[in-house]
């Protein structure tokens, strides 16, 4: 590929982007619109507490794994239950809003098809578990497409460390610079670049709010034209 000078003069860049030779997403929020759903999960199980899922403390929880998020739930409102208890409920709130409410993100469809067509590999890093994540895409079709799907039980610590990415760039078999990772949190983000990989923030709904330091740009969705310049692909029509 040789578009590097074409993508580093796209608006918004803040560095130029190598031709990147595989593919790495993250899931909840990116792929899919299960962060939106996990913000309502959270909201009902602090209202059944009667506390508020307070913005701050979705900040704290976002990207991290379902343990810890959920420790860092119970420490920020001094709740009496304990994670397993928690993730037992998250788990029966979260299955009724999968039935129903369940959709692939903006753009997530045809940047798939691009990125087969030209034959670059891709897979997927989450800190979701890995009954959940295979799940979640096969529900929506997206299971049978990846070539990994790498999740919290591959890895000793969860993101914002980079041993996910690192993981990643293992499975793709190049090196992290080589690697484009499409992330939509601070927490995600922060492990791409710590890892070395090129960044790009995908931010959707509360993650609006959050920096993304070290990241190539911030991108509108995954329809963003700058993620397929970057990749050299052709960009799904407007």
């Amino acid at each position: 590929m040789s578009h590097t000078s074409a993508s580093g003069s796209l608006p918004g860049l803040v560095m130029p982007i190598p031709s990147p030779r595989g593919v790495t997403f993250d899931l909840d929020g990116l792929l899919v619109n299960t962060e939106e759903l996990y913000q309502d999960v959270g909201t009902e199980l602090l209202r059944r507490r009667g506390k508020p899922f307070e913005p701050e403390l979705l900040d704290r929880m976002m990207g991290r794994p379902q343990q810890v998020s959920l420790r860092i739930m119970i420490d920020w409102h001094g709740l009496n239950d304990t994670v397993e208890g928690l993730a037992a409920e998250t788990k029966e709130i979260f299955t009724s809003y999968l039935d129903a409410r369940l959709a692939p993100m903006p753009g997530a469809v045809a940047l798939l098809d691009r990125l087969a067509a030209a034959r670059i590999p891709f897979g997927v890093a989450t800190s979701s578990g890995p009954d959940f994540a295979h799940d979640v895409l096969g529900r929506v079709g997206f299971l049978e497409r990846m070539g990994f799907v790498l999740t919290c039980n591959d890895v000793r610590e969860g993101k914002p460390h980079p041993e996910i990415y690192l993981a990643a760039a293992g499975r793709l078999g190049v090196v992290p610079k080589q690697m484009l990772v499409l992330e939509d949190s601070h927490n995600g983000c922060k492990a791409a670049v710590a890892a070395g990989a090129v960044a790009v923030a995908v931010p959707g709904g509360h993650s609006h709010r959050h920096e993304f330091d070290g990241a190539a740009f911030i991108a509108t969705s995954l329809a963003d034209r700058r993620i397929f310049a970057a990749l050299d692909l052709t960009p799904p029509e407007a």
